[in-house]
């Protein structure tokens, strides 16, 4: 009796809201005030994600305050830590964000469907693309901003234009020769791991100072990575981790192929982020350290010559080899065709033409090869060391 006089008497649902409404007007008030602090700093984040994205910042600026000045700092810092750690901070981060990424949307829309709502999801979304938007401005902060530094072609005396058909066979001829006159006692010496090579890291720490005035960075220890079979699938030898500055390297690199790898992955560290830059400096690396490492840098710069040159050539390259060098190549042809997937190669490496577009390297994956350009129009003293332009913009 009591229970359906309760019911009877008891108010609607509509009625029950327009009460909340009413006692509670604090409450709300203060729930709308947070929701909009929390729009006017997703909307600042994703504005200040885009200014910093298409600013015209002077290659000059980004040179002075960030590769030479904030960002040594941080990389002393950062890559010091991930060599110390057994596992890489990049499999972490990634495996964080997918878990963190898959709750949110969960969530959203187990709640969309619980209120017959879309609001839900589209928060989340929002949520996530602030989220991106912070990530790339650490991105920027931790390394990226090094995309914007003064070019190589401005930093040394090169001359300008592309090299000529027959300087470009004429130095792959050289790096045939030099592999046959250095084969026999590369394989005697043999090859360590890279970061226990003092040769290698003195070297290393002398052409930083070859290019400019800043602290030399540290060198990083070649890690293995959960994305290891993505690498062997897709070709790569090897990456840097933008936001712990470490070394991640194909887990099926051969000893002779590491020195220059690790390398050319260290010259990423030193905040050379273009490719054919990074190469340079790699290869520059290797030729001022022992014999191991020069036979290392004169593989890779075959390889990248052989490449560019149309079959004609290649067939009178491949002829200068002998026969122990040519088993080394070999060898690299047979770990490639072994682990990858055409498909997704192809994926891969558009994938990354795309993202280094996005960063200002207007030529894509094709600045790769830019390195043999470098190498033949820059300006050498003795001792393969380049001249740099007179300049003021590095610190004094």
């Amino acid at each position: 009796m009591d229970l359906a006089i309760h019911e009877r008497g008891s108010p609607s649902r509509r009625h029950l809201r327009k009460i909340a409404a009413f006692t509670t007007p604090d409450l709300n008030r203060e729930n709308r005030y947070t929701l909009t602090v929390k729009v006017v700093l997703q909307a600042a984040v994703l504005a200040l994600a885009m200014v910093a994205a298409l600013a015209p910042v002077s290659p000059a600026t980004i040179e002075r305050w960030f590769s030479t000045g904030l960002y040594p700092v941080i990389q002393h810092r950062l890559t010091p830590l991930a060599n110390a750690l057994p596992f890489a901070w990049l499999d972490v981060l990634v495996a964080a964000v997918c878990v963190a990424v898959l709750l949110v949307l969960v969530r959203a829309v187990r709640t969309s469907r619980q209120s017959r709502r879309l609001a839900p999801v589209l928060r989340a979304v929002a949520s996530l693309a602030t989220t991106a938007a912070a990530v790339y401005l650490v991105f920027l902060l931790l390394w990226g901003f090094n995309y914007r530094r003064v070019p190589m072609s401005e930093r040394l005396l090169v001359e300008p234009g592309a090299p000529a058909a027959d300087a470009v066979l004429a130095l792959g001829t050289e790096a045939a020769s030099q592999l046959n006159a250095l084969h026999a006692d590369a394989h005697r010496i043999g090859w360590v791991q890279p970061l226990d090579d003092q040769s290698l890291r003195q070297a290393f720490v002398d052409v930083q100072r070859m290019l400019v005035d800043a602290p030399a960075a540290t060198p990083g220890r070649l890690k293995a990575t959960l994305f290891g079979p993505y690498f062997r699938w897709t070709g790569v030898d090897g990456m840097i981790n933008p936001f712990g500055l470490e070394v991640l390297s194909n887990p099926d690199l051969l000893d002779f192929e590491r020195p220059f790898i690790a390398a050319h992955e260290w010259a990423h560290l030193a905040g050379y982020a273009d490719e054919s830059e990074a190469s340079f400096v790699g290869w520059l690396t290797c030729m001022h350290a022992d014999v191991p490492a020069r036979y290392s840098a004169w593989l890779f710069l075959y390889w990248q010559i052989n490449g560019e040159l149309d079959a004609a050539a290649r067939a009178r390259l491949a002829q200068a080899l002998g026969p122990g060098a040519r088993q080394d190549i070999t060898a690299i042809v047979e770990r490639l065709q072994r682990g990858q997937r055409p498909w997704l190669r192809m994926a891969g490496w558009r994938l990354y033409d795309q993202y280094l577009k996005a960063n200002r390297v207007e030529e894509g994956v094709r600045s790769y090869g830019a390195v043999v350009t470098l190498i033949l129009r820059a300006r050498f003293a003795p001792g393969w060391t380049p001249v740099r332009r007179a300049s003021n913009l590095e610190p004094q």
